[in-house]
């Protein structure tokens, strides 16, 4: 419904007050004023922004022949003037988030109307102290269920709309690619798998590229969700046997589950796994590994081993932790809940701890391994000093809202939502403040983010923070991806 907004009488018949705004070759006479917000797309009201972020351009969707836009901070300002369509000029807009960091922005929009220009009332934007990180990696691939055709992994400057790939299938003879991981938001420290032909793990140490067959005779399968140790020699990989149903009614359409899984840890120096009961159990489905800051435990979500499908939706995963030696890399014996499906009601996926060790962010579903699927699922919140399990406040939607990750400093984490559409994942950024609370959250800006989100027929999947630019080239990493794997064997062996 089209919003209302109230004039006074000026004698040619909207505003309330009048004044002259010089706006390049053109000039906005006398105006009325709204009490409502505009319409715009993407809605950046109410949300926190980080001072180095690029430019916020948005499409207006009022009615009106000509749109002006004015970005205020402090006694700073400076004016867009033209189509619906604002694009707003970068080096004006990093000088006004840069001079005004830890403050406000005013954004007033104004529209030509009719019967003259009208002023809405003005959107409001925190800018925070801090930056972000200045690159972002994301998986891009269409939302199918049983088959891929063109994706690939890219990384975006954040400050800036350079979108550049890291690898994309067109150079793997169209291998699925997925599960880019980053240790301590790395980019020359990554890894990625490769699946059907030419399939392998792809890893970066540092800048030596290697391909790895993490499938011995004595697991499940390869390598599947990955977690970097902090101190980087080590990584934890969940090995799963995953399937997918599809069902004709209800609300879970589609439901991807294991009918088994475990944890296995990789050994960089020694290229060896490792693996004890504690967490390669025949009685439990353990995934999704997480390290602690410090490397001395193990967080991973774990479920009782059952009938497959069967049993799909009474299917829940507590959340569990054991202690590790990264010194003699020994995976102790006693296993502690962290949070229990019983206590909670729900299914725990996808852990990921601040890099400050205070907070556990994850997700909470009604069952199941797989919440991407599940409009139920949420994030929630595990303060780990108190134990306090909450809702994520601001940031969960009607849609699943996962694949989140926090940036290097803890500041800000970055998760795809479902909200637009209910059918692609777009990747949304939000502030994470002292308090330990989330601001609102902000669609990744574009240029013209109204065509790119109508138009783009792919969805973004696990978006990763990174420090800085992946410079190992597509090229290079397609001939690693093409050579012969090296073969992890057991440790010991």
């Amino acid at each position: 419904m089209k919003k209302r907004y109230r004039i006074k009488n000026l004698g040619y018949g909207i505003a309330t007050s009048c004044m002259l705004l010089a706006v390049s070759c053109s000039r906005v006479e006398q105006y009325g004023t709204s009490d409502a917000l505009p319409h715009i797309f993407p809605d950046y009201d109410g949300t926190t922004i980080p001072c180095n972020i690029a430019p916020l351009n948005f499409r207006i969707t009022e009615s009106g022949s000509a749109f002006m836009a004015r970005f205020s901070a402090g006694a700073d300002s400076f004016d867009v003037y033209g189509s619906r369509d604002i694009r707003i000029p970068a080096g004006k807009w990093k000088r006004l988030l840069r001079q005004h960091a830890g403050t406000s922005l005013s954004v007033s929009i104004f529209a030509k109307e009719t019967t003259g220009w009208v002023r809405y009332k003005s959107l409001r934007i925190a800018i925070a102290p801090e930056p972000v990180d200045p690159y972002i990696a994301y998986r891009l691939i269409e939302p199918g269920y049983e088959y891929w055709g063109t994706m690939g992994i890219y990384q975006r400057h954040l400050e800036s709309f350079d979108e550049t790939p890291v690898i994309v299938n067109t150079l793997t003879d169209g291998s699925c690619i997925n599960c880019h991981s980053f240790c301590n938001h790395n980019p020359q420290q990554m890894l990625f798998h490769v699946r059907a032909q030419h399939a392998g793990t792809v890893l970066s140490n540092n800048g030596t590229l290697s391909k790895l067959n993490l499938k011995t005779p004595d697991i499940l399968s390869a390598g599947v969700y990955p977690r970097w140790h902090p101190q980087g020699r080590y990584i934890a990989f969940s090995v799963n046997k995953t399937f997918q149903a599809f069902h004709s009614a209800g609300r879970h359409l589609i439901e991807v589950y294991d009918t088994a899984s475990d944890l296995i840890i990789y050994d960089t120096e020694t290229q060896t796994i490792n693996y004890t009961p504690a967490i390669h159990s025949p009685g439990r489905f353990e995934t999704f590994p997480e390290w602690s800051p410090d490397g001395a435990t193990l967080y991973f979500c774990s479920a009782p081993a059952m009938e497959m499908p069967d049993k799909y939706d009474s299917l829940k995963y507590d959340l569990l932790k054991v202690r590790f030696d990264p010194q003699t890399a020994k995976i102790g014996n006693v296993i502690d809940t962290v949070l229990s499906a019983a206590a909670t009601g729900k299914s725990v996926a996808f852990p990921r701890i601040s890099p400050d060790g205070k907070y556990l962010l994850v997700c909470l579903s009604d069952f199941g391994t797989f919440p991407i699927w599940h409009k139920d699922n949420d994030l929630y919140l595990l303060n780990l000093s108190t134990g306090v399990l909450a809702p994520a406040e601001n940031i969960n939607s009607c849609e699943s809202d996962s694949y989140h990750s926090w940036s290097s400093d803890g500041r800000w984490i970055a998760y795809g939502s479902r909200r637009l559409d209910e059918l692609y994942t777009r990747p949304y950024i939000a502030y994470f403040d002292t308090s330990g609370i989330f601001r609102r959250p902000f669609l990744l800006p574009q240029k013209m983010p109204s065509n790119h989100y109508n138009e783009s027929l792919k969805s973004y999947n696990i978006p990763e923070f990174i420090t800085g630019k992946i410079t190992a080239s597509p090229q290079a990493l397609e001939r690693i991806i093409k050579g012969e794997a090296v073969n992890v064997k057991p440790a010991g062996k």
